[in-house]
């Protein structure tokens, strides 16, 4: 009598068709709102201390936690920077005048909820200014789901409006992560992580696509910067920044390509969903919702996002086009950016890393900042999904 597997090995079309069911950005903004979800629910149940004991859970020099945020991330943080090494190099921010309008959106998007938040706390008697960060990140596997399950008949000139600009987002977030929330700085480890970074470099360079190479030295690269008191996904986004993305002559694919094509999937379904998993999980009792309503943090982090996005995303994009020689692709309305400028207020992934560094210690002050990340990206996609609607039915008219 042959035996079963519970669970078999996924061969040929099997296999193909998984991958790329996880490379569709609808499922990848799924399986992390799913994640979120499960975790809210755990740290909610009566099961919530075996919840925060696996979270806290010690797995050799990082706790689960630490191996989520600094770990699992860290490929996000790599494809985010192939991405943005690719647009800057081929795509739409290679070429100033199809850049302009959403650079100065993602910018604008940026400061403005920064801005919000500080005229909060600032303001507070007990506000704490040093969270400033928070608001300003886009979720981008979010907020492409999003738009992909409501807009199917939407321009796709809007997809790449909102793909540039969460982009540039990330770039921002990276840059505040390497610059503000790097900690007891050491320079031996971050000159041996720049050294592996540099012989990826050179691999790239003379065409060496052995993945003996490149795995030893990744993992290498992400324990040196790890070490070094720099954020570890720097390292993901650095090695990104270094791999080929353009093709030589009779090449069919760049590295970055078959990279990206290859990882996405561990990404998408594996990596930010086990982030979000232990990221989101926020105790949500009766006295805990009542001190957001109070809490300056929490306030001027939805506002940031809720308002701060939407208003800095469009009124960049509005005042840049009206004041310099810079257009709206032809495709778009003005009505389109708006609803896609309150689609950017959905933070989630990188404003709960952010979250958890900028109060870092005061485990209840992530908690609420944690707490109003997750209410204001839901309201965000909830108005935003109305919007869009509202715009598809007109271009399916």
């Amino acid at each position: 009598m042959s035996t079963r597997r519970v669970f078999p090995n996924l061969l040929g079309r099997e296999r193909d068709f998984v991958a790329d069911t996880l490379r569709a950005e609808t499922t990848g903004g799924l399986l992390l709102l799913g994640a979120a979800v499960v975790a809210l629910i755990w740290a909610n149940s009566p099961w919530q201390d075996a919840y925060h004991h696996l979270r806290d859970l010690q797995l050799g020099p990082l706790t689960v936690e630490s191996w989520a945020s600094d770990g699992a991330l860290t490929l996000f943080f790599y494809l985010a920077g192939v991405e943005l090494k690719r647009e800057l190099v081929v795509g739409s921010l290679s070429k100033l005048s199809e850049a302009v309008v959403p650079v100065v959106a993602a910018l604008s998007g940026m400061v403005l909820p920064a801005t919000i938040y500080l005229v909060v706390n600032l303001t507070a008697q007990d506000g704490k200014p040093h969270g400033w960060a928070v608001p300003t990140a886009t979720d981008i596997a979010f907020a492409l789901a999003v738009l992909a399950i409501v807009g199917s008949s939407l321009p796709s000139a809007l997809r790449a409006f909102l793909l540039t600009l969460a982009v540039v987002d990330d770039f921002g977030a990276i840059l505040v992560i390497a610059v503000f929330f790097s900690h007891g700085f050491r320079l031996l480890p971050l000159l041996a992580a720049t050294a592996l970074i540099a012989v990826w470099y050179v691999l790239q360079r003379y065409r060496i696509r052995t993945p003996f190479l490149y795995i030893p030295i990744a993992i290498a690269a992400w324990w040196f910067m790890h070490e070094s008191g720099i954020h570890a996904t720097i390292a993901g986004v650095a090695l990104g920044f270094v791999t080929r993305v353009v093709t030589d002559p009779g090449e069919e694919h760049a590295p970055a390509e078959r990279i990206e094509h290859r990882l996405r999937p561990w990404s998408a379904g594996v990596a930010v969903p086990v982030f979000a998993l232990f990221a989101a999980g926020v105790t949500l009792s009766g006295d805990a919702v009542k001190q957001l309503v109070t809490d300056p943090v929490a306030i001027g982090i939805a506002a940031g996002l809720l308002i701060g996005k939407a208003i800095g995303v469009f009124g960049g994009s509005w005042l840049t086009a009206r004041f310099t020689r810079a257009e709206l692709n032809s495709d778009l309305a003005w009505r389109d950016v708006a609803a896609v400028s309150v689609l950017a207020g959905i933070g989630f992934t990188v404003a709960l890393l952010i979250a958890q560094l900028a109060f870092a210690g005061d485990v209840d002050q992530v908690e609420r900042a944690k707490a109003a990340v997750l209410i204001a990206s839901v309201l965000a996609a909830l108005v935003a999904s109305v919007l869009l609607v509202r715009r598809n039915r007109k271009y399916a008219r």
